[in-house]
């Protein structure tokens, strides 16, 4: 069957890169932290920018920022900001890279302290996904009082470049949100990897 013919969620619209991200990762439950240090360096980069923009600069990313290992980011320095604003196939923003450094120490901070981030991420929801029930792009919000108290409690722990917009972007990524609209038909799979 052509993947093309499935109901999605409108905003992956006609690109494969979207819909392929949208089939198979957007809203799947993640408690590995190195994905979820992967998302908290993209979203983050992602501020005032589109999602494709950044998603096809992922394997960049993953180039420039040691495969998304956060001890290894820790350890930059000065002399590595300057190499990443030499890098085109990142966003050049200095503060961005700048907080991508400084977030990978508080990654650590958290991880030392909860044992790992997924502990910490998902405490707010105890493990369990929110499972919503959108029938259009329209209903889905930009943020909610559950990504004000997180992107809250992170900011206060040293986090950079992760509102309460972005925050909430990393929990639909993640699975801590089902944010599939009900026609989609990966509304039902997210749903069931949930155990719903």
């Amino acid at each position: 069957m052509k993947t093309n013919c499935k109901k999605r969620c409108e905003w992956c619209g006609d690109s494969e890169l979207y819909q392929h991200y949208h089939d198979t990762e957007w809203g799947v439950l993640c408690y590995d932290d190195k994905t979820l240090f992967e998302f908290l360096i993209l979203e983050s980069a992602q501020a005032g920018l589109s999602w494709i923009t950044i998603l096809k600069k992922r394997e960049n990313y993953r180039k420039a920022f040691a495969d998304f290992d956060a001890a290894k980011v820790a350890r930059f320095n000065s002399r590595s900001v300057e190499r990443l604003m030499q890098d085109a196939g990142i966003v050049r923003n200095r503060l961005k890279i700048e907080s991508a450094i400084s977030n990978a120490k508080c990654f650590l901070e958290v991880q030392n302290e909860f044992g790992s981030f997924s502990n910490y991420i998902w405490g707010f929801v105890d493990g369990k996904p929110i499972q919503n029930r959108w029938k259009s792009l329209a209903e889905v919000p930009a943020s909610t009082p559950l990504s004000d108290q997180i992107s809250k409690d992170m900011k206060k722990r040293g986090f950079r470049f992760f509102g309460t917009t972005i925050c909430y972007a990393h929990m639909q990524a993640t699975g801590m949100v089902n944010d599939h609209v009900v026609g989609c038909f990966r509304h039902k799979e997210c749903a069931e990897m949930a155990g719903e």
